[in-house]
C-alpha cells in the first residue's frame, strides 16, 4: 500500500510514518521542514521526504493519506486530497484501523506524565516477554524509536491472521493525547484510542487545563477526559492517581470500567480506596531513588528507579500497576525492569557539563511540570545554583491563563531567566505578562531580549558547581547546543 503523510515531521505523525514503513508500506510525507532529529529519523526508515506542500505530490494517487493535526482545510494537499476524493485519516483514526485492531490497548492519559510513563509500561511489558506494540510521543531512551508494531503483531501479518494470539490479545501501549485529531474531526485524538475491544486499559494520570486554543476553559478541558472514561469498555481498567481530586473525580464518576486507584504516600486521597501506594524512601547523590510498594495493602518490595523526583515515582507506580492488573506483568520482573529505565529524552536529560557547568533539556512549560522539574533537579543537585531558563512557547504557555500559577512554580530555582513568548499572534489583552511574571517572581528573575542574551548571561553569571534547566516544548533556537558550545569555550 502506498500511504501518504501531510505534515509528517511532527513527533506522532513520524512515529506513525515509521509503523507503516516497518509494516512493509511504501511512506512518503511533505511538511514545511525536516529538522534533526525528526528529519534524519524518517529518511533512515525509508520515508520519501517531501519538502512544502504541493499539490502535485498526491499525483501518484495514493492508497491512504494521513493528515496532521495541524494542517488546515485550505492546505493544498489537503484541497487536493478532498479533490481526488483520495481515502483520509486523522493520524489517530489511522493508527486504530491499521495497528490497534486485534490489539489489546493500554492508553495513557492525563496532562502530565503521559509520555514518561507510556514508555515505562512498553518497557515492563517488553521485559516481562508481552512483546508490545508502542506509540509514543517522545524517544524512549531504552528503544529504538517512539514507535513499534510489536513481534506479536509482525508474525500475525506475516502469518494472514486476523485474530489474537493464544492467550489473548498482545499489547499496544499508547500515549493518549487529548488534543484535538483533525480539521475534519475536532475530537480528542485519545478517543481513538479506547473502545478498541471489551477489555482494554488506560492510566489517567491527572487533570489541569491545558491547551487553551482548543479548550477555552476548565470545563470544557474536563468533559474530553469525562468522554474519555465513559468510552472505557465494562470489561476493561482504568488505573488513576487517586491525588488528582478532579481526574479521580471523573473517572469515578463517568467509567464503566473496572477502577483501580495509586497514590504517593501522604497523599490527600478523599474516600477513594488506593490499591496501589508508593512511599519514596532514598535518593542518592546522581538522583537515583528508591520507594516501597505496596499492592492491595500487602508489602511488594523496595523497587529502584534511576530517574529523579517524586513525580516520576508517581508515574512509575501507575505503570506497575497497569501493567500488573492488566496483563498479568510479573511484580519481581517489572521491578528489574524499572530499576533499568532509562527514561525519555528531553526529560531532565543531560546534555554536559561543561565547565563543570550542569545543562539540563526539559519539556516542561506548565507551572506544575515546571515545579516538579525544578523540585527534582534541586534534591539532584543540592549544592551550586539553580538556573531555570523558561520558553512560554505553548498556546496556553503564552497565555495569560496560569499567570498566577507560573510565579510559584519556580520556586526551587535560584535564577529564573524568561524568554520571549513564543508566540507573537496572541493578542496582546491574553498574553502571558513576562515584566509582571519576573516581579511576581522577586529578584531571582529577569526577562531576557532572546537566545543570545540567555547564553550571555548564563556564559557571564554560571559557575562550576551550578545547574541549569533549559524548559521548553520546543526547539527554543536550538539554546540547546549553542549554550553547552559557549560553556565549553569559556573553559577552555
Amino acid at each position: 500500500m502506498r500511504v501518504h503523510f501531510i505534515g509528517v515531521a511532527g513527533t506522532g505523525m513520524g512515529a506513525l510514518a515509521t509503523l507503516f514503513r516497518e509494516a512493509g508500506h511504501d511512506v512518503t510525507g511533505s511538511d514545511a521542514a525536516f529538522d534533526p532529529p525528526i528529519g534524519p529519523a524518517l529518511e533512515a526508515a525509508g520515508i520519501t521526504c517531501l519538502r512544502g506542500y504541493d499539490a502535485a505530490h498526491l499525483d501518484a494517487r495514493p492508497d491512504l493519506v494521513v493528515v496532521g493535526n495541524v494542517i488546515r482545510r485550505d492546505n493544498p494537499e489537503a484541497t487536493r486530497v478532498r479533490e481526488m476524493g483520495l481515502p483520509a485519516r486523522s493520524m489517530s483514526g489511522a493508527l486504530r484501523e491499521h495497528f490497534l485492531a486485534g490489539r489489546r490497548p493500554l492508553v495513557v492519559a492525563g496532562t502530565h506524565g503521559k509520555t514518561t510513563t507510556s514508555a515505562m509500561c512498553a518497557f515492563i511489558l517488553a521485559s516481562v516477554g508481552l512483546e508490545p506494540g508502542y506509540f509514543i510521543g517522545g524517544l524512549p531512551k531504552d528503544f529504538p524509536s517512539g514507535a513499534a508494531i510489536g513481534a506479536t503483531r509482525r508474525r500475525l501479518a506475516l502469518a494472514g491472521a486476523s485474530g489474537a494470539p493464544p492467550g489473548g490479545a498482545a499489547p499496544f501501549v499508547v500515549e493518549g493525547d487529548e488534543y484535538d485529531a483533525v480539521y475534519w474531526h475536532k475530537a480528542p485524538k485519545f478517543l481513538d484510542y479506547v473502545g478498541v475491544g471489551r477489555d482494554d486499559v488506560a492510566i489517567v494520570t491527572s487533570l489541569e487545563h491545558d491547551h487553551i486554543d482548543i479548550y477555552p476553559d476548565g470545563a470544557s478541558y474536563e468533559r474530553a477526559f469525562a468522554d474519555f472514561a465513559r468510552a472505557l469498555p465494562e470489561g476493561g481498567i482504568v488505573v488513576c492517581d487517586a491525588s488528582q481530586r478532579d481526574a479521580a473525580r471523573v473517572v469515578r464518576d463517568e467509567a464503566r470500567a473496572r477502577k483501580v486507584f495509586y497514590a504517593l504516600q501522604g497523599d490527600e486521597t478523599g474516600d477513594d480506596v488506593v490499591t496501589w501506594l508508593g512511599a519514596p524512601a532514598t535518593v542518592d547523590p546522581n538522583g537515583a531513588q528508591t520507594f516501597d510498594l505496596y499492592a492491595g495493602g500487602v508489602f511488594a518490595g523496595r523497587f529502584s528507579l534511576a530517574s529523579p523526583g517524586r513525580h516520576n515515582v508517581r508515574n512509575a507506580v501507575a505503570a506497575l500497576a497497569a501493567c500488573a492488573e492488566g496483563f498479568g506483568a510479573p511484580l519481581v520482573e517489572a521491578r528489574r525492569a524499572i530499576a533499568s529505565f532509562q527514561g525519555v529524552k528531553r526529560r531532565q536529560d543531560l546534555l554536559g557539563s561543561p565547565g563543570g557547568v550542569r545543562v539540563y533539556d526539559d519539556f516542561a512549560h506548565h507551572p506544575s511540570a515546571v515545579a516538579e522539574t525544578l523540585a527534582a533537579l534541586r534534591a539532584r543537585h543540592p549544592g551550586g545554583a539553580l538556573w531555570a531558563v523558561f520558553e512560554p512557547r505553548s498556546a496556553t504557555a503564552c497565555r495569560s491563563l496560569h499567570q498566577t500559577a507560573y510565579a510559584t512554580a519556580f520556586g526551587a530555582a535560584d535564577r529564573v531567566i524568561l524568554a520571549p513568548l513564543g508566540r507573537s499572534t496572541i493578542a496582546e489583552g491574553e498574553r502571558l505578562d513576562l515584566p509582571r511574571l519576573a516581579r511576581d517572581i522577586g529578584g531571582k528573575a529577569e526577562v531576557a531580549a532572546g537566545v543570545d542574551a540567555i547564553i550571555g548571561r548564563i556564559a557571564d553569571g554560571a559557575r562550576s558547581g551550578d545547574t541549569v534547566a533549559i524548559l521548553s516544548n520546543g526547539s527554543f533556537g536550538g539554546i540547546h547546543a549553542r549554550l553547552v558550545a559557549a560553556l565549553a569555550e569559556r573553559a577552555s
